[in-house]
């Protein structure tokens, strides 16, 4: 059974909170800086990638 790719989602801000989603599919929360270099950083529970909106491409 394949596995779905982690999600990837277009944020606003340097600074945000992951907590895998709702309920009891979740983890606890946790706060990621994005580096200003390159404009990502993925979540290390859930690896949700966050994409500052500055470094978005067509290929995101």
């Amino acid at each position: 059974m394949p596995l779905d790719a982690p999600e990837t989602k277009v944020v606003d801000e340097y600074r945000v909170a992951c907590d895998g989603g709702e309920g009891a599919l979740g983890h606890p929360r946790v706060w990621l800086s994005i580096p200003k270099d390159t404009g990502t950083v993925e979540c290390g529970y859930c690896d949700c990638k966050y994409v500052h909106r500055d470094f978005v491409t067509s290929e995101d």
